[in-house]
């Protein structure tokens, strides 16, 4: 089982990917610590990142889902545009992607909170801009951050073990 929790920044996605994988006693690995360090200079300056940026960083999560073989494997990754996920799925083609989704609010609440994060509160508008929802023939859950990260790794787990195909 190969899983991606996505999602803009300061939506849960390392807390919930790690309580998620602790789940299907599988590896946990957060995306952000596969960024060449040009894109985390370059996010902690302030700037977005472009697809550009981003190619390296979404080929490296797809060889590390390959690298898995048949072993389980979470990644918390963004992966905000389809094209985005399409790359993924280069190394994973049988990929899963749980969305965190929460209002402006509650995620520039989150990030506020946030201190020593290499991803500043002011990209959130541009991550969101940027965001592009699963598409019917993706297989992927959106979850609402409302809720705790342990109830949403729990509603991820069922869902996975549910064997759905789509959102």
């Amino acid at each position: 089982m190969k899983i991606v929790v996505m999602g803009v920044s300061g939506c849960g996605k390392s807390t919930v990917g790690a309580l998620l994988a602790d789940h299907h006693g599988a590896p946990f690995l957060d995306g952000d610590s596969l960024h060449p360090q040009r894109n985390v200079d370059k996010m902690a300056a302030g700037t977005p990142l472009d697809d550009a940026d981003r190619q390296p960083w979404l080929e490296e999560i797809g060889r590390r889902f390959a690298a898995a073989g048949p072993e389980p494997l979470v990644i918390a990754c963004s992966a905000l545009k389809r094209a985005y996920r399409t790359t993924i799925r280069g190394g994973a083609p049988d990929v899963r992607f749980v969305h965190l989704h929460g209002t402006v609010d509650l995620l520039a609440e989150r990030l506020a909170a946030r201190p020593g994060h290499f991803m500043p509160a002011s990209l959130l508008r541009s991550q969101l801009q940027t965001l592009e929802p699963l598409g019917p023939d993706e297989t992927g859950i959106v979850l609402d951050i409302s809720a705790t990260p342990a109830v949403l790794a729990r509603r991820a787990a069922a869902w996975l073990e549910a064997g759905v195909s789509a959102a």
